[in-house]
């Protein structure tokens, strides 16, 4: 028989478990620093803020998306897109894809049939599942150019996710026949790749890498 002072407790426990799961259905639709730390493992360079600190993260504010047919969010919460598709017309904006043993920095295109594309194996990838949109802030962001992987020094890249081996990636843009396609680099890789027209692209000069 389970004492009143037992029962009391699991009671207790109980009511806490409740509030915290509702706490986080509450917040799913808010931003979120990058990247869910309940499915990903940060690398292990990353810095943990410590209490009193208000600072924007190393990756940025982002939206939580997915590709399991939730509407795309409006411009009030992505802000306006950085780039256009190959139209001129239509948005494309910076996002990672999370993956299972690593996160990737992609190009996010609503109006493609997978909005998510990553630049991997060669290819311009679909990715299913879970991603992130980095909002675009011209007051605080810039694409710096550079080159062969190199990290300009005096500022902080965005960091856009990570191998699974823990390399870290950052945000890249590359001009592909006349059109700016956002996509990885990092220092491993020597350049910045891109997914464009179905094809993994590799520029490795004069690119951009985006700072904060």
């Amino acid at each position: 028989m389970t004492s009143p002072h037992r029962r009391r407790s699991i009671d207790s426990s109980s009511e806490q478990t409740e509030k915290l799961k509702g706490d986080d259905i509450s917040s799913r639709g808010a931003q979120s620093p990058f990247p869910n730390t309940e499915h990903h493992e940060l690398p292990p360079s990353y810095t943990p803020q410590t209490a009193g600190q208000h600072q924007v993260p190393p990756s940025g504010y982002r939206l939580p998306l997915s590709t399991s047919g939730s509407p795309f969010p409006g411009i009030d919460r992505t802000r306006e897109a950085p780039f256009t598709d190959a139209d001129g017309k239509s948005p494309v904006f910076i996002g990672s894809a999370l993956m299972q043993y690593s996160v990737h920095p992609c190009k996010i295109a609503p109006n493609l049939r997978s909005p998510c594309c990553v630049p991997y194996g060669g290819g311009e990838f679909a990715h299913q599942g879970r991603y992130d949109l980095l909002p675009f802030v011209p007051e605080q962001m810039e694409f710096v150019q550079t080159s062969h992987g190199h990290i300009p020094p005096g500022r902080r890249p965005v960091k856009g996710g990570f191998e699974n081996t823990g390399a870290e990636l950052y945000h890249g843009v590359a001009d592909i026949n006349g059109v700016k396609v956002p996509g990885k680099t990092g220092t491993h890789l020597g350049g910045c790749n891109v997914a464009f027209g179905g094809k993994e692209h590799v520029v490795k000069e004069n690119y951009g890498i985006l700072y904060d």
